[in-house]
C-alpha cells in the first residue's frame, strides 16, 4: 500500500494504520540491527551486546555499579556479567570495588576501552546512517519528534501505574 493510498483511507481505520506502522517500525528496526550485528561481528569480531555495554559505560565517566548497568541495558545481571568478564580480560574495562560494600563493584572503561569504543561508535554512526539515509534531514527530525512523543506518552503511562 502506497503512502498515497493511506491518505485516502476510510475513517475508522486508524487502529489498523497504527498496527501497520508498528509492524514497519519493527521490520526496519530488525533490519538495521541485523546489519549492525553482522558488521560488528564480521569486521570487528565483537557483538552488539558488548557494544551496548561499552556505550553505557562511555556515557558514565565515573562508571556504573553492575546493577545500574543492568538497569540501563534493561537486562539481568547474569546477562551482563559474562560480557563484563570478557571485556575485563581484554583490558577494555576495569572493576573497581565500592568502598564500604564488599559485594559491590563499579565497572568503567579503561583508556584503551574508551579509544576502542570511540572508533566503534564512529563506525556505528555511519552504519546507522547508511540504511536511514533515504530520509532528508527534515524528515529525520519529524520521525524523531514523533517517536519521542510516543515514547514520552508510554513513559507517562508506565509511571502512572
Amino acid at each position: 500500500m502506497s503512502s498515497r493510498d493511506l491518505t485516502r483511507r476510510r475513517p475508522g481505520t486508524a487502529s489498523k494504520d497504527r498496527l501497520r506502522m508498528w509492524l514497519r517500525i519493527l521490520k526496519v528496526s530488525r533490519l538495521v540491527s541485523a546489519g549492525l550485528r553482522d558488521r560488528l561481528r564480521d569486521e570487528h569480531g565483537t557483538t552488539l551486546p558488548r557494544f551496548d555495554v561499552m556505550a553505557a559505560l562511555h556515557r558514565s565517566d565515573d562508571g556504573l555499579r553492575m546493577s545500574d548497568l543492568s538497569g540501563v541495558l534493561r537486562v539481568s545481571n547474569g546477562n551482563v556479567t559474562g560480557i563484563v568478564d570478557r571485556l575485563v580480560e581484554e583490558g577494555l574495562i576495569v572493576r573497581v570495588p565500592v568502598e564500604g560494600d564488599r559485594r559491590a563493584t563499579i565497572v568503567r572503561l579503561t583508556d584503551t576501552g574508551r579509544e576502542h569504543f570511540a572508533a566503534l561508535a564512529a563506525l556505528h554512526e555511519q552504519w546507522v546512517d547508511e540504511p536511514l539515509g533515504s530520509l532528508d534531514p527534515q524528515e529525520t527530525l519529524t520521525v524523531t519528534r514523533l517517536l519521542d512523543r510516543i515514547g514520552h506518552d508510554l513513559d507517562e503511562r508506565r509511571t502512572k501505574r
